[in-house]
């Protein structure tokens, strides 16, 4: 920020009046276009509205064409009351809270549901004593945030957030293939663990009508029926294809289905984001000759996926986690192994042992 400031001061600096006065024209309109984006009223802290009082009262009246983070009117009633110290030191009234304070009661109010109350409790335990209810209160109200505690099921983050460990999520997606009678578009159905990215390919078909749709949800069903931890829940969309049955063979195992809002693919992130992932790495690259190649493609691509792959959301890490190599031990180039998939396409690289 120092150097984007010191690069506009020199610019500034630099050109005649009227090359001066077309750099403040662009910077204005630039602003008109930032403060659009922005909401009607800002919030100023008291750090901010002295910077704003440092810069803006050399201005004088030209401020008033300036000035669009606050009014006028309310940058003029600043200047107002900076500029009559004895009367304001003599309101009486309780001392301010100091920043560092409002700053944490904004935080634990934005990162949880509590009200209040329990923001008081929690200001207790980190050694924050001297706090009124009512200071906390003004707190909150003066930044746009209910003072009371959220109550229900929460957003829809937080019960991914909650249950990814027994939540999976299904879906469809499609890829062209090369057969005897022509291109033919295949659908394959797969389910993804949410916490675990695990992936199951429940299976692929040119025609997922209702009873080939049924039949692969009784195999989903026995397949998870086979893990450790029963998922609970089931994620999917609106696809017309998940018939009101395949929630039915789910349902009668135990989980509950939780249909997305329409036209939210974000609501089913995790499912969305494999898509483009074995799209991307695998489909992509290949011309799919018949069902057995597709087939193929998706195991060998799968192996890589659970085995090798890292992943973003597990924190960069492969699904089993980092193979056990001790940090001191020295780095031989020779030693570093490249195993390849799918004609080199996916790579894998390992240290002998």
């Amino acid at each position: 920020m120092t150097k984007l400031l010191q690069s506009l001061l020199l610019l500034l600096a630099s050109g005649t009046d009227k090359d001066r006065l077309r750099q403040i024209q662009f910077l204005k309109e630039e602003n008109r276009i930032l403060r659009d984006r922005l909401p009607k009223r800002i919030q100023v802290t008291p750090t901010e509205r002295q910077r704003l009082l440092k810069f803006g009262k050399p201005l004088g009246s030209a401020i008033r064409h300036l000035i669009t983070i606050v009014s006028p009117r309310t940058f003029l009633r600043w200047l107002h009351g900076e500029t009559r110290p004895k009367e304001a030191a003599s309101k009486r009234g309780r001392k301010r809270t100091p920043e560092e304070v409002r700053e944490l009661v904004l935080r634990l109010a934005r990162e949880n549901d509590w009200g209040y109350t329990r923001i008081l409790g929690e200001l207790k335990k980190l050694g924050i004593k001297k706090i009124s209810r009512a200071t906390v209160v003004n707190i909150l109200k003066e930044n746009g945030l209910d003072p009371g505690p959220k109550r229900g099921e929460g957003t829809w983050f937080d019960f991914i957030k909650r249950h990814k460990e027994s939540l999976i999520a299904c879906d469809f997606f499609s890829t062209k293939v090369w057969t005897m009678s022509g291109v033919v578009e295949y659908f394959v159905l797969f389910f993804i663990h949410v916490g675990t990215r695990k992936v199951y390919v429940a299976g692929m078909t040119p025609n997922p009508n209702a009873p080939w749709v049924i039949q692969q949800a009784r195999n989903a069903a026995m397949h998870f029926g086979e893990e450790p931890a029963k998922p609970r829940y089931l994620l999917r969309d609106h696809d017309s294809k998940f018939v009101p049955e395949f929630d039915a063979v789910l349902e009668a195992e135990g989980m509950e289905v939780v249909p997305t809002s329409v036209q939210a693919p974000n609501m089913n992130a995790v499912a969305e984001r494999f898509v483009q992932t074995v799209k991307g790495e695998c489909l992509d690259h290949f011309i799919v000759f018949g069902e057995a190649h597709l087939r193929y493609l998706l195991k060998q691509f799968l192996i890589h996926y659970h085995e090798c792959r890292p992943h973003q959301g597990l924190g960069n890490m492969p699904l089993g986690g980092l193979p056990a190599v001790p940090e001191d031990k020295p780095l031989i180039l020779s030693e570093v192994r490249c195993e390849e998939r799918l004609g080199g396409l996916l790579k894998h690289y390992s240290r002998a042992a």
